[in-house]
């Protein structure tokens, strides 16, 4: 279905080609995903859902949130993070970089050079992404600078929003 709104205005932009991706690890709040599939769709970004959720993909909260832009949303299922590298790894002349996204991270997500294609991957809403999984991409891990004497993380989708557009901006330049 094609959403046209009388109130909405397409703002002239360059979409990135190939287009950053994100990557959700054990997502468990059917809200948080469907507000980033919703996110998604508005920005042209494949969604990969990887290992087991926190909820059915059938949802009403998980619905609600993305309202019906499901169809929109570009949505890859992985049962689990190797047949998430294997799949997305196959037929590519060229790896994309991966960047992790993680409370533990000592590099701004600012002073990271995405590029069209590259890989944004966030970890579950309690316990982030595991240690076997940043292990080894320190120099690729990021964090969201917030002050931490008031909170231990932001929301899931807030962050994703955060990082997705500040990719997107810098595929402007």
């Amino acid at each position: 279905m094609k959403h046209t709104h009388e109130r909405c205005q397409a703002l002239p932009f360059l979409w990135p080609d190939p287009p950053f991706q994100v990557v959700l690890v054990e997502p468990e709040i059917p809200q948080n995903t469907g507000t980033i599939a919703r996110l998604c769709a508005a920005t042209g970004t494949p969604l990969h859902l990887v290992g087991p959720l926190g909820f059915s993909l059938t949802s009403s909260h998980l619905r609600r949130a993305g309202l019906d832009y499901w169809e929109s949303v570009k949505l890859a299922r992985h049962s689990h993070w190797e047949e998430f590298r294997k799949k997305e790894s196959e037929g590519r002349s060229q790896e994309p970089e991966d960047w992790y996204f993680s409370t533990r991270g000592t590099i701004p997500y600012t002073a990271a050079r995405f590029k069209p294609g590259d890989r944004l991957i966030f970890g579950s809403e309690s316990k982030g992404l595991s240690d076997e999984l940043l292990a080894g991409h320190e120099s690729h891990t990021l964090a969201v600078p917030m002050q931490v004497e008031h909170v231990r993380s932001l929301n899931l989708a807030m962050t994703v929003g955060i990082v997705l557009y500040e990719a997107l901006r810098q595929a402007q330049e």
